[in-house]
């Protein structure tokens, strides 16, 4: 999968990129990302790639022209009808461009872009882009939350980590990803390793005792506890069975805080 990230920081990446489980993905072949520096297509003597709002106001806009150049030399267009390559026929990856006011990214949406083999994401700044770039360049907008940040840049990383743990082979259990918080409609069930006792407090007598199919029980269990404990609103769109329905019921009223101790 390949991530073109357009950016007026591209070594913010560095650390993040080069660690861990994306770092390993690059190394495997799995993902490709190439960082462009937008201000390297500003044309102008001073590569200027900001100013001032037409109509007043505080703060800086983005330059509409560096980033057009930059998305289209990356792509190798002549400044083609928007959509469409110089043939006017295949499309172009998907242009996602990241603002606060864009559709909020959950799992459902990562599973979704991971079906394109390349994206690209701007990472805007300031005040935020020149309207034209969301009119006529971007094919989307996406927000990881309702807040602001001072650019992009940290949720063009919190999309590429999180669809990166998606492609098969990057995560060493097969079935880890399948398994996190949201990927299955709820969030995931408590771990432990050893020791099996550490100041007094143990391990569930069930994740010893080697009866797997009680131990997926409980694990589905303690899933559901935790929704229902800390993000209810999600139990409305869960796949929920008929005996997660009634587990649910016959919990609902629960004050217990130790949810560990249903055992099922």
């Amino acid at each position: 999968m390949q991530f073109d990230i357009f950016t007026l920081f591209p070594e913010m990446f560095d650390g993040v990129f080069s660690h861990s489980i994306i770092r390993r993905a690059q190394e495997m072949g799995a993902a490709e990302i190439a960082l462009h520096n937008i201000r390297d297509y500003a044309r102008d003597k001073h590569h200027m790639t900001d100013d001032t709002p037409y109509g007043g106001g505080g703060g800086m806009v983005m330059k509409p022209d560096p980033i057009f150049y930059a998305v289209e030399g990356v792509l190798g267009l002549d400044v083609p009808p928007a959509g469409y390559t110089t043939d006017g026929t295949a499309e172009r990856p998907p242009i996602i461009l990241l603002s606060p006011q864009g559709r909020v990214f959950n799992q459902k949406i990562a599973q979704e872009l991971t079906q394109y083999p390349r994206l690209m994401f701007i990472c805007g700044r300031y005040e935020g882009v020149d309207e034209r770039v969301v009119q006529y360049l971007a094919t989307d907008q996406i927000s990881i939350g309702d807040y602001v940040l001072s650019g992009g840049e940290i949720a063009a990383m919190a999309i590429v980590d999180a669809l990166i743990r998606l492609i098969p082979g990057v995560l060493g259990d097969p079935n880890g990803a399948a398994n996190d918080s949201h990927a299955t409609g709820l969030l995931e069930y408590p771990h432990y390793t050893r020791p099996p006792e550490f100041r007094g407090h143990g391990v569930p007598d069930i994740l010893l005792s080697g009866h797997h199919a009680k131990v997926a029980e409980w694990r589905r269990q303690q899933a559901l506890l935790r929704t229902l404990k800390h993000r209810p609103d999600m139990l409305a769109t869960a796949p929920l069975t008929d005996a997660d329905r009634k587990f649910l019921a016959e919990n609902q009223n629960t004050d217990d805080t130790d949810i560990t101790d249903f055992h099922g």
